[in-house]
């Protein structure tokens, strides 16, 4: 059995890469079984509340939620398992506090022994996509304008989550923590002018016949940045003295008017 983990980073294209996947489910459940965020909801629950405390029951939930997962599996599927979401990462810097992804490699040693446990012949690739840091930051600081009551300017954010922009020090640390298994990585800068923008080189992973890649369909880039003038509006809601659900609704309205 063999097993590819995407399991972010958040910001880099992984949107699109879940949405590909999912366009094309029908053409690729042959040959590849997909896993998406809601067919492990429970396991990217307990990877991002772990990322939170980094309290050891909760890390034992996790494990527990891994091998629940990893007990459903038919051994005799000759299927590769592509696992596909961010979250699995735990929550993106930013929130609740967190600078990094540090709790990540931690995340994926459990992940990886614990499916290794269960399926002893489980042979686990890891696939991260990257992305420079500057632009990086700055789509991070975006997602969390519409997601949350941030307060902080583009600048300000980009200043005091510097450490976590260097995304290729976090895969080394995984790297380390999950050998001997392998570790790849490809930045967005590199894929998202490929066919399938940033799936092709996850698919470059798979022995997925080249009859069924080429029948494969791309969807345009999503969960895409916001125009700055809907960002500097955002902001200004998060500042404002204005209840939570009032700003929320607010940046509903502000956020459906653009389409």
């Amino acid at each position: 059995m063999r097993l590819i983990l995407h399991p972010g980073f958040h910001k880099t294209g992984t949107s699109t890469v879940q949405a590909t996947l999912r366009q094309n489910r029908a053409t690729l459940r042959t040959h590849l079984k997909v896993l998406l965020r809601p067919d492990m909801a429970a396991t990217c629950e307990a990877a991002r509340i772990y990322s939170r405390s980094r309290d050891a029951l909760d890390l034992a939930l996790f494990r527990y939620e891994v091998a629940q997962l990893g007990d459903s599996w038919d051994p005799n599927d000759p299927r590769p398992v592509l696992m596909a979401s961010e979250d699995l990462s735990g929550h993106m810097p930013g929130r609740y506090g967190l600078k990094d992804y540090s709790a990540t490699p931690e995340l994926m040693k459990t992940l990886v022994t614990t499916l290794g446990e269960i399926h002893p012949e489980l042979t686990t690739t890891l696939f991260f996509s990257t992305r420079a840091p500057g632009p990086w930051l700055a789509s991070c600081h975006a997602q969390h304008l519409r997601a949350s009551r941030m307060t902080q300017s583009a600048d300000e954010y980009a200043e005091s989550h510097r450490q976590s922009g260097d995304l290729n020090r976090i895969i080394d640390r995984i790297a380390a923590k999950t050998a001997p298994g392998m570790v790849y990585r490809c930045a967005l800068e590199d894929s998202r002018s490929r066919p399938l923008g940033p799936l092709d080189p996850l698919l470059d992973l798979i022995d997925l016949p080249q009859s069924v890649r080429v029948g494969l369909h791309a969807v345009p880039p999503t969960n895409t940045a916001l125009p700055p003038d809907c960002a500097a509006q955002l902001l200004a809601l998060n500042r404002s003295t204005s209840d939570d659900k009032s700003v929320h609704i607010a940046k509903q309205a502000l956020i459906r008017g653009l389409w």
